[in-house]
């Protein structure tokens, strides 16, 4: 874990997704964050030592969901897939499917598997799910502002964690795909945001090393 000192930061954006509007300061104390994200490996330990059911793998209930079909209430979670060309971007079927089956140690759904992905971060894990994990393993998950205060890397108002420019030096700081993505917003606006999948190879997330050098924290 990393020790993230106490500070004053601007939280949200105005330039990109409505709900992060509008920008406003916010303080938050001093506190540890993990360095990387929960793996398949870590997860399956847990699972191992406490018998824990993901949300993915129970049934859905039929009183949460009053007009759908009862044959579809069934455990199993959503896939990312590729398209083969540009879709709609209003409507995430167009690249989202729910997959009956699908859950954590099956990430693409039946027939799929995490095996020899012990490293990567574990996938279908609902809010519940990792508040559970965060208690067995003695720990609480961040707010959100402790969380934005920390993937900011000490940059107050920067688009990413390492400045402004996507490339600086023509350098890429993070895992890309070449072209564009269905979920990426429309041409007129910057894509600012990777999309963690198997498909994408974005899925082996570290922590960069300016990241820490911003901070100025310690082990």
């Amino acid at each position: 874990m990393r020790w993230i000192p106490e500070g004053t930061f601007r939280m949200g954006s105005d330039s990109f997704y409505p709900e992060e509007r509008p920008v406003h300061t916010v303080s938050v104390d001093g506190f540890w964050m993990d360095e990387a994200p929960v793996t398949a490996g870590e997860f399956r330990r847990f699972v191992r030592e406490t018998g824990y059911v993901t949300f993915a793998e129970r049934p859905p209930d039929a009183a949460d969901y009053p007009d759908a079909d009862p044959d579809l209430l069934v455990p199993g979670s959503l896939v990312f897939g590729k398209t083969l060309g540009p879709v709609g971007l209003d409507d995430v079927r167009n690249w989202w499917e729910y997959v009956p089956g699908a859950y954590w140690k099956r990430p693409g759904g039946p027939g799929t598997s995490i095996n020899g992905r012990d490293r990567h971060p574990v996938v279908h894990v609902a809010h519940e799910d990792a508040s559970a994990y965060a208690a067995w393993a003695g720990k609480v998950l961040p707010s959100e502002a402790e969380w934005e205060r920390a993937a900011r890397g000490g940059l107050d108002g920067a688009v990413f964690a390492w400045g402004d420019d996507h490339f600086p030096r023509w350098e890429a700081r993070s895992e890309h795909v070449a072209g564009r993505v269905s979920v990426a917003e429309p041409l007129a606006r910057r894509v600012r945001r990777d999309i963690a999948c198997p498909q994408l190879r974005a899925e082996r997330i570290r922590a960069l090393r300016h990241v820490r050098e911003h901070m100025g924290v310690d082990d």
